[in-house]
């Protein structure tokens, strides 16, 4: 909608003294949203009261693509691009497509960035039932099937042995952590999203064991980090039989850990 200087510049003070640190940036994507007044007055006050923009407007921006997160669901991070970035390049153009499977998928964004730019049979799942909702309206659209469950249990029995590449972003904050997160997430988004016990690789530690028997032979598992755990993570695989790698990137402040198993 189109809205007067002086009403935006209001919109701005608003969402500054809110404590916004982008509040032209979250104005302009506000009134660009806004059906009318008092649905601009609405969304506003939301933002204003710390509930996330992208909660708010019901999309994030994620590899340059619109993915749909509804309120209560995880919001992907754009450091996450990195792990999507690295499994484009693992993955390349084969022929015939790919299985991948985004485990703890939250609303699908991995997944469906990586299938917007690649031929892929994709299947995505997680435990948390919200995060299943928006994950089916993100990945059935491109073709791909969403599951409702715990980690592996979810997947359908058929793909045991298959996976070319396995996905995951799963909760490694530290249970001690959660309290000094920003309240946008600690008080918006799913504790299940974001507690991963005591050293934050609980949920690491049972994918890593389980992934040999998912994979395929020369498949990959790309799991998302801090720098800190990184080199545990690495071990854990390196334990389960699968070749570790580490890589990072500091345009995104971003960590992943990488396991292959053998093609042998």
């Amino acid at each position: 909608m189109n809205v007067t200087p002086a009403t935006e510049a209001a919109i701005v003070g608003r969402l500054r003294r809110a404590g916004c640190v982008f509040a032209e940036d979250e104005a302009t994507l506000l009134i660009a949203e806004a059906t009318d007044e008092d649905h601009l007055d609405a969304m506003v006050g939301l933002r204003s009261a710390g509930q996330p923009l992208e909660h708010i407007v019901g999309w994030v921006d994620f590899c340059g693509l619109r993915v749909v997160v509804e309120p209560g669901v995880f919001v992907p991070r754009q450091r996450t691009e990195f792990l999507v970035r690295r499994a484009m390049e693992l993955i390349g153009d084969r022929t015939p497509p790919p299985v991948v499977v985004d485990l703890c998928c939250g609303c699908g964004a991995l997944g469906a960035a990586l299938a917007h730019r690649r031929a892929v049979e994709l299947y995505a799942a997680d435990v948390d039932p919200a995060a299943v909702r928006s994950a089916r309206l993100n990945v059935e659209r491109i073709g791909g099937q969403v599951f409702l469950g715990d980690l592996f249990d979810a997947l359908p029995d058929r793909l045991r042995g298959r996976v070319d590449l396995l996905m995951v972003n799963a909760p490694y904050v530290p249970t001690g952590s959660i309290e000094l997160m920003p309240p946008e997430a600690r008080l918006h988004e799913p504790s299940v999203a974001l507690d991963g016990g005591p050293d934050g690789l609980d949920i690491h530690r049972r994918v890593i064991a389980a992934a040999g028997d998912w994979l395929a032979p020369g498949g990959h598992l790309l799991i998302e980090t801090s720098q800190e755990q990184a080199p545990t993570a690495a071990a854990l695989m390196a334990r389960a039989a699968l070749t570790a790698q580490i890589a990072t990137s500091d345009e995104l402040y971003a960590t992943i850990v990488i396991g292959t198993r053998p093609a042998g």
